[in-house]
């Protein structure tokens, strides 16, 4: 039987001896809880290296020396890991460590530890830790079905003494469910008030606990919608009546998702918030078609812009001149009905009508397809294959660069879901 006890380390001294993989492992972990870690080792890896170098440990470049454990010079440690590649080493190590009355722990023989170090893993406030009889990939394992099952909502963590509370604004990603970031789900989870967009990964709600509310926020085009306003008031609301609320969007919240004014919203009403970058379309889009956003001696830069208003329009505030001479991707969202203004506008200011250009509807969904042409033609490509919202504009070589690397995907295929989410997909 083992007694498990969580150390709050901050502040509190660590000696490591070794500087392989094992000590690669378990110095980030100390140096993330606050410990002031010492390292002993002839060698160590890159990455401790540069720990060391970046001030966030303190490194004796030499092998183990009696003494360096409890003797005089010692400094106070409050626990040792003995993480040579040396059993006779860490044998000396932890020997020392027990005269001293240090719980010391042996990489290499768990049998011969004093104490051992449990798999851990946190989701949002929560630290999981998992000891195994010293089995470290049973305890791993079981660690990350734990770890998984808070992530994903299976196991509510909505019950503490200490609950969230105001509002969260949580990037649900491109649309694919298995793409949004871990801590957006484990706060999802943990939501009383979800206000949900059409673009989310709203099959995600489905997993919610039954006492969950769920508002239906969905912007469609030329179509029925919730004014920002309102939602704004349903946030400020549900969050003064002492629920914690996430705002779950597709992409993410401060590129084109109007999560800065849902913040000054909340703050202007005395209400916490907090932001969760998400996967934007921006981005996903193009690497979910298998177009490169950059690439090397093609285009060195990329600029994302939104075309809700046409470059014609007065209210467009985009500089379609300066977009078209820079030569750089340009990535266009909400551009679907207007794509014959957007490239009528990138000829017009100096871009080659023959520039290649993609559209991909529906990234990383089940319905993903890809329609491409050139400037000169991808309006009536787009309008004959009835390309509908929502799809991302790419306008650049690297389109050109995909299809002749044979990349570039013009239906939704099975290697492009599988890479997305992590799942087989059949």
């Amino acid at each position: 039987m083992t007694y498990l006890l969580g150390l709050r380390m901050a502040g509190r001294d660590v000696l490591v001896v070794g500087g392989g993989r094992v000590a690669q492992r378990r110095i980030p972990v100390l140096i993330e809880s606050g410990a002031r870690v010492h390292l002993i080792s002839p060698a160590v890896s890159t990455v401790l290296e540069d720990l060391a170098a970046a001030g966030h440990l303190t490194w004796d470049a030499r092998g183990y020396e009696p003494g360096d454990v409890a003797g005089p010079d010692a400094a106070a440690y409050w626990l040792v890991h003995a993480a040579t590649d040396d059993p006779a080493v860490n044998a000396a190590v932890a020997e020392e460590a027990e005269s001293a009355r240090l719980w010391c722990v042996r990489a290499d023989d768990r049998h011969a530890s004093a104490a051992w170090t449990p798999a851990s893993g946190s989701v949002g406030d929560v630290t999981v830790g998992v000891v195994a009889s010293g089995d470290p990939r049973r305890a791993a394992g079981l660690r990350d079905a734990v770890t998984g099952q808070l992530a994903d909502g299976t196991l509510d963590a909505r019950r503490g003494r200490e609950r969230h509370s105001g509002v969260a604004l949580v990037g649900g990603g491109p649309g694919d469910p298995g793409l949004i970031t871990v801590r957006g789900q484990q706060l999802l989870s943990q939501a009383d008030v979800v206000v949900v967009d059409r673009l989310a990964p709203t099959s995600l709600l489905d997993s919610l606990p039954a006492d969950a509310e769920i508002v239906d926020a969905a912007k469609i085009p030329y179509g029925r919608s919730m004014a920002q306003q309102a939602i704004n008031e349903v946030l400020v609301d549900r969050a003064k009546q002492g629920k914690f609320v996430v705002r779950l969007k597709g992409g993410d919240s401060f590129l084109f998702g109007r999560g800065g004014e849902e913040a000054a919203a909340c703050a202007e009403a005395g209400v916490p918030v907090l932001a969760v970058p998400g996967v934007t379309s921006a981005l996903a889009a193009p690497a979910a078609a298998g177009v490169p956003t950059t690439h090397r001696g093609v285009s060195q830069s990329a600029h994302v812009v939104s075309a809700h208003v046409a470059p014609d329009d007065p209210r467009s505030t985009v500089d379609w001149a300066g977009l078209a001479a820079s030569g750089g991707t340009v990535v266009v969202l909400m551009g679907v009905e207007r794509l014959d203004k957007v490239a009528e506008a990138m000829v017009t200011h100096g871009r080659d009508p023959g520039t290649a250009v993609a559209v991909v509807q529906e990234a990383t969904l089940p319905g993903q397809r890809t329609v491409t042409g050139t400037l000169a033609t991808i309006a009536a490509e787009a309008r004959s294959a009835d390309v509908r919202p929502p799809a991302v504009v790419i306008i650049g070589e690297v389109v050109k660069t995909a299809r002749e690397l044979d990349i570039l995907h013009t239906g939704t295929q099975f290697e492009t879901r599988r890479l997305a989410t992590g799942r087989d997909l059949q």
